[in-house]
């Protein structure tokens, strides 16, 4: 395992050494140059770290001379209040990322550094903590800012002395896992209720906050804090697939889901290799995700947006996906503790059974060619609204992934729409269409469509045949979650060889015509065909599959819109094949069966 994390750990590493700035440019030395964004991002200098653990394993100057140059260029922006802005924006709360990757590269190097640059390092770190200890609260960040100052006060602790930092990191330990429900999943991500943050987010769990909680832990002895991550990774464990890809397609923050994690998230790694020791399937899971996170590692040597960034952009994708993936992977390298370890089939690999998330409303089902997650996530940030970057993610019982196996991805889901929250982190992406399975339509009233219902009852069973059963009730809804006058009922049976979906439409107030848009991953080399009115086969990749309509009067249509289905998050390009409904002539319901099968 720490031959598989250095030799990703170094293919990174060299990319950002080659995007660092030197000493003909005095007053930018040691910046990181991102030549997506044009701008010198201060959380790049977080590379510091993987340069130091890069000069550990590597014994080459190179690597030490970066880390320095990294840390000087870092310490020369902080603020006159110890923190740093996240460049180009004025968010402080990075500060946390900042300094702790500051103290671990610290305690690699500090024996490298001249007595000038320990002072400096040692100034700037004081100045930065006592930052942290005044504002660092669930009322002022994401809960994940939170997790990681717990281990970052900690380590400031254990180098200063300071108590007040040891005092405190207790405290947003305790804050924080008090905040998670009964099966660990950490409420702290979205928008904001009376003052603290609400709303779970799965990628920034496994990416961040986990690992900042147990590494607090594990530094203090904490075994309240430990014992909480312990039974939290258990859960979390099941969100990665059998291709080691994770599964954040429901989250609330799933706007930047990568398939390998997020974009500005760190990494699973790190978690993965805390915790090693304790279960062989952690190693197994850390493993199968580094591996899916190299295939996503772009010519050029960065970390792109997704598996098809190269097919859906042509320009370079932005540096921080490439430097929060290699901290995390220096991390994963010191906690690390065996050379060897054997390998345990993840449970995703196991098959022939279904999961019911009840406290989320998610449900994952597997069986022997197919996984899959339907999500019904009731999360609403009833404070911000139709405003709020958190309530655009797939809902209302869509399928938000779908899985095949020996064949990968044939459905991901993206925001319902998309927008550029933090104009940083999103590209420009004009006219991208959505890529999550949904049920909608159109009118003068506006846009109504099952991903904007967060109310959806959902509900599962095992059959006696060995396949599966979820469904999912509500209604077509607008972005302000206002009813438009047609209820659902989607009704999913998954069994070996196909996936097939039931729509029952009931027109209560409206009587519009309905499409059912079914986007599918454009694996390299597939093609779509219409064969007649009820038969399509999508073919040429590593699985041929035939979708056909079984039962109701509808119309297929293949390829509207085509070149508009791609997303920057997932980077996936997708084809469309929509079924559209003309409202009943007699009655007010409309039944609609179609099948998802393989050839």
């Amino acid at each position: 395992m720490k031959k598989e994390y250095a030799a990703t750990l170094l293919q990174l590493s060299g990319t950002l050494l080659a995007l660092q700035t030197d000493e003909k440019e005095p007053a930018n030395c040691g910046a990181l140059v991102c030549k997506s964004c044009h701008v010198l991002h201060t959380r790049a200098a977080e590379a510091v770290y993987p340069f130091a653990v890069s000069y550990m394993i590597t014994g080459e100057q190179r690597y030490l001379k970066a880390a320095r140059n990294a840390a000087s260029w870092l310490i020369s922006q902080q603020q006159p209040d110890g923190s740093w802005k996240e460049t180009p924006e004025e968010w402080t709360g990075t500060t946390t990322d900042q300094l702790l990757m500051l103290l671990l590269a610290y305690d690699a190097i500090s024996g490298e550094l001249t007595e000038h640059e320990k002072t400096s390092w040692n100034t700037a770190m004081v100045k930065a903590a006592d930052y942290l200890y005044k504002v660092m609260k669930p009322e002022f960040a994401s809960i994940n800012y939170v997790a990681t100052t717990t281990v970052t006060l900690a380590k400031a602790h254990r180098l200063t002395g300071t108590e007040r930092y040891l005092t405190r990191a207790r405290e947003l330990a305790r804050r924080t896992v008090s905040k998670m429900d009964e099966k660990g999943f950490i409420n702290g991500e979205g928008g904001r209720g009376v003052g603290a943050k609400l709303g779970i987010d799965l990628g920034y769990e496994m990416e961040m906050s986990l690992w900042g909680l147990g590494l607090y832990a594990k530094t203090t002895g904490d075994t309240l804090v430990s014992n909480r991550v312990r039974d939290a990774l258990k859960t979390h464990l099941s969100f990665i697939y059998p291709d080691g890809s994770m599964d954040n397609s429901w989250g609330i923050r799933s706007n930047k889901w990568t398939m390998y994690g997020g974009a500005t998230s760190d990494g699973c790694q790190a978690l993965f290799a805390l915790y090693a020791d304790e279960d062989q399937r952690y190693a197994s899971a850390s493993y199968k995700n580094l591996l899916f996170l190299r295939s996503n590692i772009l010519p050029g040597g960065l970390v792109g947006y997704g598996p098809h960034h190269a097919r859906v952009f042509e320009t370079q994708p932005c540096i921080y996906p490439t430097f929060t993936k290699a901290k995390n992977l220096a991390m994963a390298y010191q906690f690390e503790k065996k050379d060897v370890r054997p390998y345990q089939p993840l449970p995703t690999e196991q098959w022939g059974w279904i999961r019911h998330f009840d406290n989320l409303d998610v449900v994952q089902v597997r069986t022997k060619n197919f996984m899959a997650t339907v999500t019904g996530y009731r999360y609403k940030d009833q404070k911000a609204g139709s405003k709020s970057k958190y309530m655009f993610r797939p809902n209302g019982g869509t399928l938000s992934y779908l899985w095949v196996e020996g064949h990968g991805a044939l459905q991901v889901s993206s925001v319902t729409e998309y927008s550029r929250p933090e104009p940083m982190s999103f590209p420009e992406a004009p006219g991208v269409k959505c890529l999550s399975p949904q049920i909608a339509y159109r009118d003068s009233l506006g846009y109504f469509t099952n991903l904007f219902e967060s109310d959806a009852r959902l509900a599962t069973a095992t059959l006696d045949n060995g396949s599966f059963r979820v469904q999912a009730h509500g209604e077509l809804k607008n972005r302000d979650w206002i009813n438009g006058g047609v209820a659902y009922a989607l009704t999913y049976t998954f069994a070996d060889d196909f996936v097939e979906k039931k729509v029952v439409l009931t027109y209560h107030d409206a009587f519009p015509t309905v499409v059912i848009t079914e986007p599918f991953v454009m694996q390299p080399g597939m093609k779509v065909s219409l064969i007649n009115d009820r038969i399509v086969t999508l073919q040429g990749g590593k699985k041929h599959f035939v979708f056909t309509t079984m039962e109701g009067d509808a119309r297929i249509i293949t390829g509207r819109d085509a070149d508009h289905y791609w997303t920057p998050y997932p980077a996936i390009r997708a084809f469309p094949v929509e079924i559209e409904i003309a409202p009943p002539k007699k009655g007010f319901t409309q039944t609609v069966t179609y099948r998802i099968a393989l050839k």
